[in-house]
């Protein structure tokens, strides 16, 4: 196609006044035939593809760029966010130099400018939800404190239910206050409004009443000593929010914009400096006030000396662990931002470089604040990971699927919780393999896919349990055969379902279990073997078949035996007679034409003719599912089969009285005696292992000996 007429349909095709059904109608009336619509079609289909090729091209690249702009946004908050924070640190620490050591002048100067500061700062604060003080009333005065206070308890006392507690805190004021939205810290999803109240030495939540306007529920109150308060990066839909940490919960909320987020951060923070500066004045007042008995105890004691009081300040330096470096400030962040966006191998590479920076470094306070906030995002990264091997989560691209998450479970110490999911996953994904397969008509061609699908997930689930817990405690691998086992149990009940409960016939049952034992050898590549388990699961089912044909074997002969009238077989034809010397040959028996007579005759009775094959087949197809456990089981429906045979020729000895027919039925008890029991117990041996004592002794006690020609009767 030119690229003038692509051109020409493509604006056609743009435009705004196109109608595809007269534009179809158009075509067709314009085509000489059925080739030129073909051409046509190949053309626009062409169009299309270009146009999917354009459209995926910029959406990939307008996708770049707004990652790196979000990336270039989310450094360009953490700068301004640093920047603040330095500020911060720099004002409080020139409104800590005492004014006595300014000169007067200068002292005016600061004095002017913090009062124009002070009172910037509060008409801002009081537009974002700041409850100010009396008016007029200077804010450090006396007057202003007490009725500032007031003030706060008779408002709380108004606006929120249940926080009459509060008013047994003396020297508690407010300070801040406004509106935020909570978040599930999990998966991010919007749980209530809620209203906050920052005390000076304590935070209120308090829950919104919709019934009552303006109104609130107390919720919680945290002390700001025990709290933790982290910036969280915008990243959409998560914008404008912060975290408080309370070991070991946490909260996530989310101002109304990013102005309101800025100066809840920076007041918490002045806030809890403040208190903390508070705190440390009252112990070092404390503490001076407590000096001099301190100092008498310490010289009283008899177990220190001065020489061990000299290395204690060398070991208060090395209690100073460094946490102001730029990574371990951001680590949280970048935790929550690495879960975020599913990078599970960024947020453990950060951890372990958390663990090798802290290790054989002194638990301090700083050091246990910041592993409280760190260990909040393991779990959190610990559960996505163990949602990720939820057998809820998609089961399709087998056990290499999982990798990823289970190394990193491995890496985060949970190795017995990540051998547990991964075994559970590929428990589900058998289970659900199995179930989407169709049951065929054929018996065998179902258990032929059965046994590919199942050992072969059985196969590679080995594999990649071998790759992942490389390593690990032996333990996992002790787990790994009892999952076998219980997946070998799934399989089985499959297996058995379709071949037994379905009364299938021995041969077709024989096939299927010789199907699934030399699937179940291929583990042996990877040093499984689970043959044992098959043979113990499958053992009832196989000795119900067995038993359950030796019964019809044995009605049929019985059956056969009422309806028998001694007489030779005559086949008709030579070519009925070659096959009846070819089965005969297949069934082991290499004496047959001697009991063949002239033209089609047999000189043996169709009765004992059909008991050879019949016994013949069925030891032929037993052998095949042969395992040691079904020994004795075969053995006795043998000479349960055999002793039928038996006793019907030695009735018929000792009841007929035609000389003729009995010649016959001598020969008849000849053939079984010396040639199809000595087969039997042949290929019995060869099949097992070892000769049956129990067929030999049947033979001896049940040949016959002699037989007197002047008795009727004969002895067996």
């Amino acid at each position: 196609m030119s690229d003038s007429g692509a051109s020409r349909l493509r604006r056609q095709l743009e435009s705004g006044g196109f109608e595809a059904r007269l534009y179809v109608k158009q075509l067709s009336q314009q085509s000489d035939g059925d080739r030129d619509l073909q051409e046509h079609r190949q053309r626009v289909q062409a169009l299309a593809e270009e146009t999917a090729q354009n459209l995926k091209r910029n959406v990939y690249q307008n996708y770049r760029q707004f990652i790196e702009t979000a990336r270039e946004i989310s450094y360009l908050e953490s700068e301004m966010y640093q920047l603040s924070h330095l500020l911060t640190e720099q004002k409080s620490s020139l409104e800590s130099i005492p004014l006595a050591l300014l000169p007067a002048a200068a002292a005016g100067a600061a004095a002017g400018e913090d009062a124009a500061g002070a009172g910037a700062r509060d008409r801002r604060r009081g537009q974002a939800g700041f409850l100010p003080g009396p008016a007029g009333a200077p804010r450090d005065s006396p007057s202003a404190g007490e009725e500032g206070k007031q003030r706060t308890l008779t408002t709380l006392l108004e606006k929120v239910e249940g926080c009459r507690h509060l008013l047994e805190t003396p020297g508690q004021y407010l300070v801040y206050n406004g509106d935020l939205v909570e978040y599930e810290a999990d998966h991010m999803v919007q749980l209530q409004r809620v209203h906050g109240f920052l005390m000076n030495d304590c935070l209120l939540v308090a829950t919104w009443l919709p019934q009552r306007r303006g109104m609130y529920r107390y919720n919680a109150l945290y002390q700001l000593e025990d709290l933790a308060v982290v910036n969280v990066k915008d990243n959409p839909p998560m914008k404008d929010m912060f975290k408080l940490l309370m070991f070991p919960e946490s909260r996530i909320f989310q101002a109304e914009n990013a102005k309101i987020k800025r100066e809840w951060l920076e007041v918490l923070e002045e806030t809890k400096r403040a208190l903390s500066e508070k705190t440390r004045r009252e112990q070092e007042e404390a503490a001076a006030a407590r000096g001099p008995p301190q100092v008498t105890g310490k010289a009283s004691n008899p177990f220190e000396d001065d020489d061990d009081e000299e290395p204690a300040v060398p070991e208060v330096e090395e209690e100073k662990v460094d946490l102001s470096v730029e990574w371990v400030q951001e680590l949280p962040e970048d935790l929550d931002v690495c879960i975020a966006q599913r990078d599970f191998e960024g947020a453990v590479d950060l951890l372990d470089k958390l663990n090798h920076y802290l290790e054989d470094k002194p638990s301090s306070p700083p050091v246990k604040e910041l592993r409280a906030r760190v260990d909040e995002r393991v779990r959190q990264l610990t559960e996505v990971l163990v949602f990720e091997l939820s057998p809820d989560r998609s089961l399709r691209g087998g056990p290499k699927a999982t990798r990823r998450a289970v190394s990193q479970l491995i890496r985060l110490g949970q190795c017995t919780k990540a051998c547990e999911l991964f075994l559970r996953n590929r428990a589900a994904a058998v289970h659900t393999a199995i179930r989407q397969l169709r049951i065929e008509g054929a018996t065998l061609l179902y258990i032929h896919k059965l046994c590919h699908v199942f050992f072969t997930s059985l196969l590679e689930t080995a594999r990649e349990f071998e790759t992942d817990f490389a390593g690990t405690d032996s333990g996992c691998y002790s787990a790994f055969v009892v999952w076998a086992r219980s997946a070998m149990g799934m399989f089985v009940d499959a297996f058995s379902k379709q071949v037994f409960d379905s009364k299938e016939s021995l041969s077709t049952a024989a096939e299927c279990v010789k199907v699934a034992k030399e699937h179940c050898q291929q583990l042996g590549e990877i040093g499984l073997d689970l043959t044992f388990i098959i043979h113990a699961l499958l053992v009832k089912d196989i000795q119900g078949a067995l038993h359950s044909y030796k019964e019809i074997i044995i009605e049929a002969t019985k059956h056969r035996n009422s309806e028998e009238m001694w007489r030779r077989m005559n086949l008709m034809t030579p070519e009925a007679l070659s096959k009846l010397k070819e089965e005969m040959r297949s069934c082991g028996v290499s004496n047959f034409e001697q009991y063949t007579g002239d033209d089609c005759w047999v000189n043996l009775s169709y009765t004992v003719v059909a008991f050879t094959k019949q016994t013949m087949g069925f030891l032929e197809e037993a052998l095949k599912l042969y395992f040691p456990e079904l020994h004795m089981v075969l053995l006795e429906s043998l000479v349960e089969i055999i002793l039928v045979a038996v006793q019907h020729v030695d009735y018929s000895l000792r009841c007929e009285q035609d000389p003729e027919k009995k010649a016959f039925i001598r020969q008849n008890a000849s053939f079984l005696y010396e040639t199809v029991l000595p087969v039997v117990e042949k290929r019995f041996e060869e099949g097992v292992g070892k000769p049956a004592k129990q067929l030999q002794d049947l033979r001896n006690t049940s040949r016959l000996m002699r037989v007197n020609p002047e008795s009727t009767t004969s002895v067996v």
